[in-house]
């Protein structure tokens, strides 16, 4: 009997952790993560890294690679970890990003995207 509900145990554990562990994209900071890369897509601005300017859409593939990466380790938790860990500067030389949207003078991409989030939590509340 006792090696049924070990048995039992072993087969049910995994399927708990990963109910236990839902990935981000299911929680609401997962879909505001997405709404911000979706807005850089949308956004028709340039982004840069590395010294190189890049279309929005380069852009959204680049950061949901890089998110893609942090949520796979539990490391963007939150909106604002995302854009600090991933939206900001290289992780491989460290520069800082910068977005360039046309009409308006370029900025840290940083502040940009604080600045998409205050828009969104402001529509949503």
């Amino acid at each position: 009997m006792a090696r049924v509900r070990w048995l039992a145990w072993a087969l049910c554990m995994p399927l708990a952790m990963a109910l236990a562990a839902s990935p981000a994209s299911a929680s609401g900071a997962g879909r505001e993560i997405e709404a911000l890369i979706a807005a850089m897509a949308t956004s028709g601005c340039e982004f840069q890294r590395n010294g190189r300017w890049h279309d929005a859409a380069r852009a959204q593939a680049h950061l949901q690679r890089k998110y893609d990466w942090l949520r796979k380790r539990g490391l963007a938790d939150t909106a604002e970890l995302f854009i600090e860990r991933a939206a900001t500067r290289s992780s491989t030389s460290g520069q800082a990003y910068r977005v360039r949207c046309p009409g308006r003078p370029d900025t840290t991409s940083g502040a940009w995207f604080e600045a998409r989030l205050r828009q969104l939590r402001a529509a949503e509340s």
